[in-house]
This record gives C-alpha cells, structure tokens and sequence, in this order.
C-alpha cells in the first residue's frame, strides 16, 4: 500500500452529475465476441458473410484447451482436447459433430483452411464439444462457457435514507453514465447475467426500479431516480451502492502534499494526539493545468489506422490544447512532451508533485463519437493512515471539484455541437491525483477515424475544452 498526505475533509461522496448525456460504447471499431470462462477470458471478431454473423471455430476453442483443424478438399475436421471431434463441409448448413448430424442455421464457410461457423449455432455446437454448458447472448456479443457468469442481487435496506445496495457474486468493474432520469451501470468487461425479472421494483419513491438489460456494450443497469443518485463501489469490488446524492461538499483550503513518490513506504505517520501539529502549508501553483498526453514510446495506445498511432494523435491534441489554454491565460505543464514512456504512477506523481488545479489526461479513439469524459470511479472506503491518504484513492477529497471541471467542459463542447459523454470509471492514473482530475478521450465525429488527424478538428475541440476550463477556472482556483 502506498501513501500521501491528507489534509482537509476526506471521504465526499460520488456526487453524480445528471448531466444530459447517452451512454457511449466502449467497443472497438470491428465488432469482436466477448468470451468469458473459467480458463481465459478474450475475444475474437465477428464476421459478415451473405448478411449474418460468423466466428472462426478454432480460433474460438484454441484459448479453451488443444484444438487443431485439418482440411481435406471442402472438408474440415476439428479437435478438441484430443477426445471430441467435428466434420464440417463448405457450403453445407449441417455438421457432424460427436457422431451427431447438427443443424447449423446457416452454411458452413472455408476461407484460407479456416473454419467459420454462424454465429447463432455455438449454442448448439460449443456444449458438444466441450461437455458442459455454453450460452450465447447475441444482444451483448458474449458467451459464457461453464459457470463463468456473475449473478448479482438488487435491495433497499429499510433505513431513514434508502439506498440501493448490488450485491454481485464476483468483482466487477461498471462504468457509470448520468442521464436524465437515472443512472446507468455498464459492464463491458463483465459476464453480469440478469436476474430471475429484468425490471426489479423496490417500492422506494426515490428509486423506484431498476432494469437490466443488454447492448453491443455488455450488460447494462438502468436504474431509475426523480433526483440526482450517489454510486459508490466496496472496496473489494463487488458491491454498490446507489444513494440519492446531497449537495456535494468542498474539501478543506489546505493542500495534500505527496508525501513519498509511487513504489516507496511513506515517511511514519505523525499521531493523532500529538497536539499543536501544524498543518501543511500553502504551496504556490506554478501551473494551473497539467496536461497529460497519453501512451508514449512503446506503449502506442490504440492502431487508430496503418498509420495513425493514439500516443502521436494524444501528443498532437495536447500541444493543441496547450496553445488554446496559454491564449486565455491558463498556465499549463505538459506531463509528456516527446515520444517517451512514462508509467502511470510517474504521471500522477508528476501531477501531484506541481500542484497544479486540474489534471487533464488525453487519449483518442477510433470507435464512438465526438468526446468522452471520465472521472473517477473510487471505492467508498479508504485504508488511510493518520494524517497519510491511501494512494489507491487520493482523489477522494477532490471529486466534486473534478465533476465541476467536467460540467463545464460538457457544456462548452455541447455549445460548438460537439456530441459529448460523461461518465465515471476505474481509470488510473485518475484516482491517485490529488487535484482535479479527468480525462478526455476524443473519437471521430463523424464515421472516418481518419478524421482524428485533422488539424481543424482537433483546433475545434481544443478551443471547447479550453473554453469549457476557463469558464470553471475561478471554481477550481479553490483547489487545495
């Protein structure tokens, strides 16, 4: 466990903004089949042949055990594990598998002695060969093999405040969209399966229901509020919490100094009961944004095109938004200047170090539209030490002035009709800054990703979000 200094009022609630925004999609631009089971979990794409969906056979058992192929003329024959084996003919809707004539609900294709099989027959053809169950979801592109699923349980607790409290049987990591009349959980990396009734109703005016449901994302919970809701996650990611949310509260005026970088023990923390301990001091702010392009050296992020690399598109948007921030008036420190390598502790340590008011991370996509915001997704506890903050959630005390610095750069990037998302998630280095923090991740806005690379495009987004910073700046001057 790494530590930092705390000073201030620590432990604000996940205030989440209802801002009006859609729940964006997390996938890649090829569509790819999720697979989730006790052995491994990956995914493989997802092909269009004569309008319906195909999967590569092999590729999809290879992760599982031992599967080798073998093609005779327009014939294939596949093993598995040694033991179980099927014979598929091109052009032909039905298979032989463990001696068993098997309806494929669509022809068999041979490409390059590769096997494609329909997409919808895996719920047939899979629990064959690999003796146990195996079920497909088409509406979220999963299938789950074995007892790889993740249940989970829905309850409001009698209480003066209810909240709604999801239980899940293994740990998950939702990404949470605010949208007018609820809140919405998303699990793109999950195998979350419904419950026994899709809609689940609680009786509570504020919550009145939930609704689970399945999209090209993953699973998805929709939960319904007349106000404004509070989602926080147990510290062993499996339970959340769901609360109407209170005006959020400012955290204290003094700073929160690092007080030992990443990967080092903190200094011994000072008692409680020692009286008279003086607290820490003001520290001047050098810089008012830290800009952080993303990836670097080896790391390249997402393969935009042949081409086009995230971490040269991420620098190239930055020195952009450097530029439109310095001509307000914003002072700016880039975390990554050249094409290096800076691990993520490296950049929070850097951020933290400059105490700076806002820490902007900058990544691109080829998938989705316009500009993705995230803030922090943190747990609800903290193993803090004394005067020492838990690295793992350094921005406890700072989330409220992070969803500021989001509602503002929402709102100018909807005034240039820029279409924009925001949404909390699990994202380092986010929850170790201790300053307002976000990231920015900015996709095509129309269908050609190319169009990430145009310097007129990225010029449009820079000046929203410097617009959007500046119109908070005297907000975010209060930082501690």
């Amino acid at each position: 466990m790494r530590w930092i200094r705390r000073t201030g009022n620590g432990g604000l609630a996940l205030i989440v903004l209802l801002l009006a925004a859609r729940p964006i999609s997390t996938a890649p631009s090829e569509r790819r089949l999720s697979v989730f089971s006790s052995a491994a979990n990956y995914s493989l794409p997802v092909v269009q042949r004569d309008g319906k969906d195909y999967v590569g056979l092999l590729e999809l058992l290879d992760p599982l055990g031992t599967a080798t192929s073998k093609t005779s003329g327009s014939r294939w024959r596949i093993r598995f594990n040694n033991r179980v084996q099927a014979d598929f003919t091109a052009g032909k809707d039905h298979a032989l598998v463990q001696g068993r004539d098997t309806n494929l609900g669509g022809r068999f294709l041979l490409e390059n002695d590769r096997g494609l099989v329909p997409l919808t027959c895996l719920n047939t053809v899979l629990p064959m060969l690999l003796g146990g169950p195996a079920i497909l979801h088409v509406a979220s592109d999963r299938i789950l093999i074995g007892d790889a699923g993740t249940h989970f349980t829905a309850t409001v607790p009698p209480a003066e405040h209810p909240s709604l409290v999801l239980q899940f049987s293994a740990t998950v990591s939702p990404t949470v969209s605010n949208e007018p009349g609820g809140l919405r959980l998303m699990f793109p990396r999950d195998p979350v399966l419904p419950p026994a009734s899709p809609t689940l109703t609680f009786g509570d005016k504020t919550i009145p229901s939930a609704t689970y449901s399945e999209s090209s994302t993953g699973a998805e919970i929709f939960i319904r509020s007349t106000g404004a809701l509070v989602a926080t996650v147990s510290r062993d990611n499996r339970t959340i919490t769901v609360a109407p949310a209170s005006a959020p509260q400012v955290a204290g005026t003094t700073p929160v100094p690092v007080a030992a970088p990443p990967g080092e023990n903190p200094p011994v923390p000072v008692p409680a009961n020692v009286p008279n301990t003086p607290s820490a001091p003001q520290v001047p702010r050098r810089y008012f944004v830290v800009l952080d392009a993303g990836h670097g050296g080896d790391d390249r992020g997402e393969a935009i095109s042949a081409s086009l690399l995230e971490k040269d598109l991420t620098l190239s948007f930055s020195r952009r938004l450097r530029e439109q921030l310095e001509k307000l008036g914003i002072t700016v420190l880039p975390v990554r200047e050249a094409d290096v390598n800076l691990s993520l502790d490296q950049r929070a340590a850097i951020a933290n170090s400059n105490h700076g008011a806002l820490y902007v991370a900058v990544h691109t996509s080829s998938s989705g539209h316009g500009v993705r915001l995230f803030t922090a997704l943190l747990p609800s506890e903290s193993d803090d030490r004394g005067p020492f903050r838990a690295w793992e959630t350094a921005q406890l005390p700072f989330r409220s002035y992070s969803l500021i610095a989001a509602a503002g750069i929402y709102s100018a990037l909807q005034q240039q009709r820029i279409p924009a998302r925001s949404l909390m998630a699990p994202l380092r280095p986010l929850g170790n800054i201790t300053e307002a923090a976000l990231a920015l991740e900015i996709a095509p806005q129309g269908t050609e990703a190319g169009q990430l690379a145009s310097p007129d495009y990225q010029q449009t987004i820079a000046a929203a979000v410097a617009a959007g910073i500046a119109s908070v700046r005297d907000k975010l001057g209060t930082v501690p």
